[in-house]
């Protein structure tokens, strides 16, 4: 049964080269790994242009079938990005909210475990794939939003090169370990559970990141629209119908919150 992990974050986070070195890493260690790096890349590379939002469903949907479908034949897969950074995308470049249901459906019936890349590291231009600094806050508040309303449990990635890598195989490692042996006496817990390195506490991130110039209070952030329960799936099928990511424009915002990311629903 593979083991699916995504890499969700803002832009210029380092999710590509971090979903690179996790993948050669657990290679080493004799693991059956797949890479599946970011569609929207390839997308903007053929076309020579962002998408426009017509496309934006069909590529949250090859991205999802690429996840899909490297599950069936590896024991780990490392995705770099999901259809739900699709979605963010969408909603902040167009105001197109319509497909965050979908993109949490697909999320949580392919990841077993989400990393979500800290905007601890300086940006750095890429081409068409960046649009600058200042859209990093508010991807990162629309992308927490949608987190959290879909109760998709999380790690938050911190660190420079090494330490970043470090932190992200501590949590993969913790949810591929088996669960210790129960005492009959013990309270029921998690197989594994995300701790900060400084002080484990969730309000920590923030003291790491802030203060930030001009920030706005998370009220400022538009709501998402409420996603519904989502049942556990197998695997996702693909979404039907067009739309994609294209050059997205600037909103000023902040960082949302983070809590402990556990095998058991977050807080709500």
């Amino acid at each position: 049964m593979s083991f699916v992990v995504a890499l969700v974050g803002a832009e210029s986070t380092g999710k590509t080269t971090l979903s690179q070195s996790l993948a050669e890493r657990l290679s080493a260690e004799g693991r059956r790994v797949a890479l599946v790096p970011e569609y929207l890349r390839e997308f903007c590379d053929r076309h020579g242009r962002t998408p426009q939002q017509h496309e934006q469903p069909a590529i949250a949907a090859e991205q999802t079938r690429r996840i899909t479908e490297a599950a069936r034949m590896h024991d780990v897969v490392i995705a770099d990005t999901t259809a739900l950074m699709i979605a963010v995308y969408s909603d902040t470049v167009f105001g197109d909210t319509s497909l965050y249901a979908a993109a949490a459906l697909a999320h949580r019936g392919a990841c077993d475990l989400t990393l979500l890349t800290a905007l601890d590291l300086p940006w750095r231009a890429d081409g068409l794939q960046r649009d600058g600094p200042h859209v990093r806050e508010p991807v990162d508040a629309r992308l927490r939003a949608a987190l959290a309303q879909a109760r998709i449990d999380h790690a938050v990635v911190f660190g420079q090169g090494e330490a970043r890598l470090d932190a992200a195989l501590a949590s993969i490692r913790r949810a591929l370990a088996p669960p210790a042996p129960a005492h009959a006496d013990a309270a029921p817990s998690a197989r594994w559970q995300w701790h900060c390195e400084r002080c484990g506490d969730a309000g920590c991130e923030r003291h790491a990141l802030l203060p930030r110039p001009n920030a706005l209070d998370v009220a400022d952030i538009p709501d998402i629209p409420d996603i519904p329960d989502i049942p556990d799936v197998s695997h996702v099928p693909g979404v039907s119908d067009a739309s994609s990511v294209p050059s997205r424009s600037g909103l000023p915002g902040k960082s949302g919150r983070r809590w402990r990311a556990t095998d058991e629903d977050p807080p709500r």
